[in-house]
């Protein structure tokens, strides 16, 4: 099923990168990568600091992206 991406700049696809995943800023860092450690129990401030190229403002697009996911999922079913 496809879906429509998160209109955010903060949220990159690049295909040589990361199988042409959702990824933060065109870092390595995708947006899986940052909803599973928070799902793990991770706090921002945690990833932050072990992650150190990543900034506040991009949980804000993590989450507006999931979201956007989501109800396009729901939508499509």
């Amino acid at each position: 099923m496809g879906y429509m991406m998160a209109s955010h700049p903060r949220i990159t696809i690049e295909a040589d990168k990361r199988d042409g995943k959702h990824c933060i800023r065109g870092m390595r860092i995708t947006v899986n990568d940052v909803l599973g450690w928070l799902s793990h129990g991770m706090t921002e401030e945690e990833i932050l600091d072990e992650h150190p190229g990543l900034e506040k403002d991009d949980f804000a697009a993590v989450y507006a992206f999931a979201a956007d996911v989501a109800d396009t999922a729901f939508a499509n079913r």
